[in-house]
């Protein structure tokens, strides 16, 4: 039995640490090191939730899982590994969403402290939202190789998880990856994730296969199980690695393309409750597609944008480039010998031509734009391995924030980042201080709003609820009526109730340049404002743009290379080994020993430090500051 080590703390902070109530949300990589180092602090009292069962690819990083307990509930088992070596804690665990209404503000008051490790923004912003409603601290972390970070939240005192905007996420759990993709860059993970599992080092983490363990296909907890056991027992279908089932086809293109992009697909939509909100995918037959003839207007197109690398192709071009470079690969592959491997290189001709060509073949599949070979490359080959040493680091500086908070000294708390090499004061750990409210949020401002520029007669209220409202503004469950003095329901979150609203134009409710709209979640206790600034002058494929962010398009949005963000842990980035992802020593460069709010902006943080003179220390200088660095790091969703 261990020992926890209360013994070390004062007697006061001993007290609090065993009287406080805490919620876990998320027992997968940091997960599972924060919840050992919770009870061995002296933390009795623990709440987890994970809505994902155990894979097979957990087991070399998420230490409280065992062989035995693959397909079971994270949250149960992280539990019960737990009290094997605490019994005393008393720790309750929910196989569910954090999303679920049950959680509501309410529930969220009966903790003392909120600790994140998630997986996906959508969630991080609701918790976010809770946390802020509920009044409860909150302390944030993520890791992405080496890279780490962590952050505390506290309403009317600190930044929350949305004061500034968050770019495009980089990396995506494993279901989205081989169930779901909506992005471009999802198929191209998948389509890298395919090369190393044909040619290059098999790795379970890179599966390509449907996810029959899929949590969303069955919400049921104990179906949800069944299908994971079931996909990983002994002599189920073909048990046979992609690689050897290729072997013995002779690479065989044709074999190759109907297993990838027929039948797989065809498996894909029999598990329905995927597509009850989402286009469902279309198969491709081989023989249907040789049968293709190009489209001239394509053709045009083709040849307007004069580089070849940047010409997108029709769907039989990229077929056929799929067919080529699998011979040249199996040709190269067999001249290393037996048990050779590739490894994959975004400057290797045949590598790229395989990963273009499969990629745009699943986003055609999934109802998305495909991709030029050179936007393709751009986004290729930062994929960012998972560090179980970087979590069990950052799980450590979770707790250290955490008896901060407990002592009630949270302006000693810091964003503390973890970077890979020493910066020039041969620091591995940099706190930052935190910085206050952003007054211009529209998430934890007093009185939060935003105003939108779109055109009026082409907005449909669908398109205001779904992407505007839940993907863009973060709701769950919105209400949105006018603010015109009647009270008109635009949106209502009972299903059926505004339905037929959903395919007409906002105009045709009255709504104009200057109308205000008031959205209201009542789950998340959140009221947001919005503006409307009609504009009939908004960019090619631009829906609407939010006045101070950048453009939303049409569609799938494109995707930034993947190095510039810190992934959370809970599904911690496991990701390809044969990955050429470029250093990332220079994501932060603060030379700062404990000063200086992590602001966003590198102007913000140049004049911030040009003016700071400290009383106690020497003067700090910041060498530089990436834009996209600081508070968007804790934001990358990896990949399991």
């Amino acid at each position: 039995m261990s020992v926890p080590v209360s013994g070390a703390l004062r007697r006061e902070l001993a007290e609090a640490v065993s009287g406080a109530r805490l919620l876990v949300v998320g027992a997968g990589g940091i997960g599972c090191e924060l919840l050992k180092d919770l009870v061995l602090t002296g933390f009795n009292n623990i709440d987890v939730i994970d809505l994902d069962t155990i894979d097979v690819s957990n087991l070399n990083r998420q230490f409280l899982f065992q062989k035995k307990h693959v397909g079971r509930s994270k949250a149960q088992v992280a539990k019960e590994s737990v009290l094997q070596f605490y019994p005393e804690a008393n720790i309750i665990a929910y196989h569910d969403s954090i999303m679920n209404p049950d959680y509501n503000v309410e529930f969220f008051r009966q903790f003392t402290l909120v600790m994140n490790a998630l997986d996906n923004r959508a969630a991080r912003n609701h918790v976010n939202r809770m946390c802020l409603a509920a009044d409860v601290p909150l302390i944030e972390s993520g890791t992405a190789g080496y890279l780490g970070q962590v952050t505390v939240i506290k309403k009317g005192v600190t930044e929350c998880y949305e004061c500034h905007p968050k770019p495009t996420q980089k990396t995506f759990p494993g279901c989205t990856i081989r169930n779901t993709p909506s992005e471009p860059i999802h198929c191209i993970v998948w389509a890298k994730y395919l090369f190393n599992q044909l040619f290059g080092e098999e790795d379970a983490d890179q599966e390509v296969s449907p996810d029959r363990a899929d949590p969303e296909a069955a919400w049921e907890p104990t179906e949800a199980e069944a299908r994971a056991r079931a996909s990983n027992e002994d002599g189920d279908i073909k048990r046979v690695s992609t690689k050897e089932w290729a072997k013995s086809t002779g690479y065989d293109p044709v074999k190759l393309f109907t297993k990838l992009f027929k039948d797989d697909i065809r498996y894909l939509l029999t598990m329905d409750k995927l597509w009850k909100k989402r286009k469902p995918p279309v198969p491709l037959d081989w023989t249907e597609v040789q049968n293709q003839e190009k489209n001239m207007s394509d053709q045009q197109n083709d040849s307007s944008l004069g580089l070849k690398d940047q010409q997108v192709l029709d769907v039989k071009s990229y077929a056929r480039l799929f067919s080529k470079s699998v011979e040249t690969l199996r040709v190269h592959l067999a001249e290393k010998g037996d048990g050779a491997e590739l490894i994959w290189d975004k400057d290797d001709p045949s590598a790229m031509d395989f990963v273009t060509s499969a990629a745009n073949l699943r986003m055609h599949i999934f109802s998305m734009n495909m991709k030029s070979r050179f936007d393709i490359k751009s986004m290729a080959g930062n994929i960012i391995p998972a560090i179980a040493t970087t979590n069990a680091v950052i799980a450590g500086l979770i707790v250290l924030e955490g008896l901060k908070i407990l002592s009630g000294k949270i302006e000693h708390c810091r964003t503390i980042f973890l970077n890979k090499q020493p910066n020039p004061r041969k620091k591995l750990l940099v706190p930052c201080s935190l910085d206050p409210p952003n007054p211009n949020c529209y998430v934890c401002a007093s009185k939060p709003e935003v105003t939108v520029k779109l055109n009026v007669h082409k907005v449909t209220v669908l398109t205001l609820q779904d992407k505007i409202v839940k993907e863009k503004f973060a709701m769950v469950a919105p209400d949105v009526q006018i603010d015109d003095g009647k009270g008109t329901i635009l949106i209502s979150s009972e299903e059926g109730e505004t339905e037929a609203n959903n395919h007409r134009k906002l105009s045709e409710f009255g709504i104009r340049n200057g109308t205000r709209l008031q959205a209201d979640d009542f789950l998340q206790d959140y009221t947001l404002l919005i503006n409307v600034l009609h504009s009939e002058d908004l960019e090619k494929d631009v829906e609407f743009e939010v006045v101070g962010d950048g453009p939303e398009k049409v569609g799938p949005k494109p995707s930034e290379p993947i190095s510039k963000n810190i992934t959370n842990g809970s599904d911690d980035g496991a990701q390809p080994s044969t990955s050429t992802a470029p250093d990332q020593d220079d994501v932060l460069i603060v030379d700062s020993d404990d000063e200086g709010p992590s602001s966003n902006t590198d102007d913000d943080m140049e004049n911030k430090n040009r003016k700071r003179k400290l009383e106690d220390r020497e003067h700090v200088n910041t060498k530089r500051m990436r834009t996209d660095q600081t508070e968007e790091q804790d934001d990358i969703i990896a990949l399991d």
